[in-house]
């Protein structure tokens, strides 16, 4: 029990110092490291990001990663489940990534979260999700995280079209057909 206790405070003390003190790519990395999340290579940790406070080791943060300021990142309502962010996605600012009891939520390679998104189910690799009710709009063939400047990110966007309706009137239309005359 004493070393369950001393293990929390400690936690909570490292949490605290990596959500303020400097380092974005190197101290808050490395104190989050220390609690237990698996971190990889070349992540950036914004300032007051919180980041799975009850059980960091069910955090995993691939490498390329970039958690925007003050993102919310976590692994327990009711019950802990396990949150991975893989390799070069991007987390937007007040983000808030939560999922529950033996549940993997995955936020797919180089995904990019806009700003203010909750998420509560898997994201695709490559995805770019924006607006109140957060779905895909496009594919990200560059990673933000990999993109030398904002544009070469947007050019490599490429939209996902909504499903074209099946309705019996408008599928003549949607291939090219003449439509059919009336007497």
């Amino acid at each position: 029990m004493a070393t369950s206790l001393i293990k929390r405070i400690s936690n909570r003390a490292l949490h605290l110092l990596a959500r303020y003190l400097p380092g974005s790519t190197s101290v808050r990395p490395f104190l989050h490291r220390l609690r237990g999340v698996q971190i990889g290579k070349a992540v950036f940790i914004g300032d007051d990001v919180y980041l799975e406070n009850e059980h960091p080791d069910a955090v995993e943060i691939q490498e390329g990663v970039h958690v925007s300021v003050r993102a919310i990142i976590l692994a327990h309502t009711r019950g802990c489940g396990k949150i991975v962010i893989e390799k070069d996605a991007f987390i937007g600012i007040n983000t808030v990534i939560a999922t529950s009891g033996n549940k993997t939520l995955r936020i797919g390679e180089g995904a990019v979260i806009g700003a203010g998104i909750v998420i509560t189910r898997d994201v695709p690799a490559h995805a770019f999700v924006v607006g109140e009710t957060p779905k895909p709009i496009a594919n990200a063939g560059v990673p933000l995280t990999k993109a030398e400047t904002l544009e070469d990110f947007v050019r490599g966007l490429t939209p996902i079209r909504p499903a074209k309706p099946s309705h019996p009137e408008t599928a003549g239309r949607d291939a090219g057909a003449a439509k059919p005359e009336t007497p």
